[in-house]
């Protein structure tokens, strides 16, 4: 009966984290030793994908996948992608085998050459002024996934006609566009968060199809104060993930 009232959500829904489940013990969301899940709401994850390197793809993989896919990124589109982070560098990879031609700008170039691994076809710094005078009208796309306040105004000025800049990150103070940046060559600016189960399925196929996975560092519990420092320095690559079996 008890099984019977999990399955159905007879009792009530229940929160992942730190809530009181259904048999009274606290919830340890993808801590738990046993989960119960709608099959309406479960994903396959192919079995070319590692595991510990398919976890991100529910978080970065869609993330970025929903804009690329919305967008139509594909064979003569010109993409950049703002900032090589834990997002990005899966941007990258998508775009990449979507298709498009792809451009990292990022704030130096100190990670030039993982961009370029990862299928990237061009890299620049966007700390150089020049490259905002160089690229200026080129892109189809720009997915910035930075959650540091960038002069939006700029970015818009490298869009090409019919242009979007998506914002993916998520800055602590509002962004401002001037009406200028934005009006000419009939330039969008749009936001986009996550996807539904069916395109986070989609994507873990088209991961799984073009051998796609997460870059990782597989972390102990016992590291973690050690991994939020080098986050806040910027020295990830490009996503932690935790090996369980060490709490």
């Amino acid at each position: 009966a008890g099984l019977e009232q999990y399955c159905t959500g007879e009792l009530g829904n229940v929160g992942t984290y730190n809530a009181t489940g259904r048999d009274g013990e606290t919830t340890y969301g993808g801590y738990s030793t046993h989960l119960v899940v709608d099959e309406n709401y479960a994903l396959r994850i192919p079995e070319s994908i590692p595991l510990d390197a398919a976890a991100p793809l529910l978080c970065a993989g869609i993330t970025l996948y929903s804009p690329l896919a919305h967008w139509k990124a594909g064979p003569g589109k010109k993409v950049a992608i703002v900032g090589l982070g834990g997002l990005g560098h899966m941007g990258v990879k998508i775009a990449h085998a979507m298709g498009a031609e792809v451009t990292v700008l990022s704030q130096s170039l100190r990670k030039k050459d993982d961009g370029l691994r990862l299928g990237a076809d061009h890299y620049h710094a966007t700390s150089d002024p020049a490259t905002f005078e160089a690229l200026a009208g080129t892109f189809d796309l720009i997915v910035n996934t930075v959650s540091a306040n960038l002069d939006l105004n700029a970015y818009l000025g490298l869009l090409a006609t019919d242009g979007t800049l998506v914002q993916v990150g998520a800055p602590e103070n509002p962004l401002p566009v001037a009406p200028f940046a934005l009006i000419p060559r009939r330039r969008s600016i749009a936001g986009s968060m996550i996807g539904g189960i069916q395109e986070t399925q989609e994507m873990l196929d088209f991961c799984g199809e073009h051998g796609l996975a997460a870059d990782i560092e597989v972390i102990s519990a016992e590291q973690i104060n050690e991994a939020y420092e080098r986050v806040l320095a910027s020295d990830v690559r490009y996503r932690f993930v935790i090996d369980t079996s060490t709490i």
